[in-house]
């Protein structure tokens, strides 16, 4: 394992990161919610949530930022909590993006399996 894998697994560095705090709220987040910055980073933020809205510009899952930062989806969802009620970031759930006008994964599946027989 490298040092820098064994420092992103310390607890206090996590306990830092996290000012502290534990949980999340569960009901703003899943794994899947596709997460997109509002705003440029600013001087003086943590560089967890800078990395974030960088990474952020275009819609990105939770599951690739906690892989990107290499940090727990734990962590990752109390730093996004952190940027959604400064309006920093705002969150869309996959179930959101199919009610908006999206298509049907379903249909999706179906059209694709239609050309391959093609």
């Amino acid at each position: 394992m490298t040092r820098r894998a064994i420092d992103q697994e310390d607890p206090d560095r996590l306990y830092t990161v996290t000012g502290g705090r534990t949980r999340a709220d569960e009901t703003a987040f899943d794994s899947v919610s596709l997460v997109v910055s509002e705003c440029r980073p600013t001087p003086g933020m943590q560089s967890e949530h800078v990395k974030i809205l960088r990474m952020t510009r275009r819609p990105t899952a939770v599951v690739e930022i906690s892989a990107e930062l290499r940090l727990p989806v734990s962590v990752v969802k109390i730093l996004l909590r952190d940027l959604l009620d400064t309006g920093r970031i705002t969150v869309r759930h996959p179930s959101a993006a199919t009610q908006a006008g999206q298509p049907d994964p379903e249909l999706l599946k179906q059209v694709l399996i239609a050309l391959h027989d093609l």
